[in-house]
């Protein structure tokens, strides 16, 4: 199992620094969100306003399990804001590159019409370890513990229905951080994690793998006061080789914490198989990964 904090930490000084990709965060390949969250990590070492308020990142190349080399640039350093760019790479080959925004909390206007969907809360909902028990999985999902709104979401043989999943999440061993770039990473690996299964609700059986060409993050407010994170991820659009999709991340009051979402290329063969079995989380029929 991963630990969000001790895996993305990074090591070095005056824009220089490195880290290690933990194998423990394998989906694919290292999964996106979590390499985002170490360049997140990395821009939060420059940075003097610690308050981080956006994200962006295209990925470059698919890293390996392996020390990774972070540039970090300070764009625009203001008194209420920052701009952080921040370059990794990966023995000389580009993996990601990304901009960071930060700002400090100042008086402004003040109001919250963000809406959460009418669902039942983690308490009470059967969690993705109980419901599939025994299935393959990949490293990745241990790192999470799933609480799904509908227990069929990844049973065998379900119909196709729209590209949408709603699901509550808890990172494990430790689900709430103290460090507001760790906390804002909380929602920046769902935010990239979740399209994929949200479309594969409307393709049970896809012929593709979709891996995310980028990824932006709004961090609204922080939720350190709760552990459980709601996610609500939809694809509505899938065309022309691509996916497209949005999530919303509520805590566990239903306040908005953050927003973003992602362009997925999709490409020919199925994703890879599994390679663990664990009593934590499973398998849809295409053998990618139940969130």
């Amino acid at each position: 199992m991963g630990d969000l904090d001790h895996d993305t930490r990074v090591q070095g000084a005056d824009g220089r620094y490195r880290a290690i990709i933990s194998p423990d965060w394998e989906v694919w390949g290292p999964n996106g969100g979590y390499v985002a969250a170490i360049a997140l990590r990395a821009a939060g070492a420059e940075a003097r306003i610690a308050r981080p308020v956006a994200f962006a990142g295209h990925y470059l190349a698919v890293a390996r399990f392996a020390p990774v080399d972070i540039a970090v640039v300070v764009a625009h350093r203001g008194r209420r804001s920052e701009s952080i760019r921040v370059a990794m790479t990966q023995a000389g080959k580009p993996i990601l590159e990304a901009i960071v925004r930060t700002a400090a909390e100042t008086p402004g206007l003040t109001h919250d019409e963000a809406e959460p969907a009418e669902v039942q809360g983690p308490d009470g909902l059967r969690s993705a370890d109980e419901l599939h028990a025994g299935s393959p999985t990949y490293p990745f999902w241990l790192n999470l513990e799933g609480r799904p709104l509908d227990p069929d979401l990844w049973k065998e043989g379900r119909p196709s229905r729209p590209a949408a999943v709603r699901q509550w999440y808890r990172f494990r061993p430790v689900p709430r951080f103290a460090d507001p770039f760790v906390e804002a990473a909380r929602a920046l690996v769902l935010i990239d994690t979740l399209i994929w299964p949200a479309a594969c609700q409307r393709h049970v059986d896809p012929s593709f793998a979709a891996p995310n060409l980028d990824v932006v993050a709004w961090f609204h407010r922080l939720a350190h006061g709760s552990e459980w994170l709601l996610a609500d991820a939809s694809a509505p659009i899938a065309e022309g080789g691509l996916v497209g999709g949005t999530v919303r991340i509520w805590s566990q009051d239903r306040r908005l914490v953050a927003s973003g979402g992602a362009q997925l290329l999709c490409l020919p063969g199925t994703p890879p198989a599994p390679r663990l079995t664990r009593p934590l989380a499973s398998t849809s029929r295409s053998g990618s990964a139940s969130p």
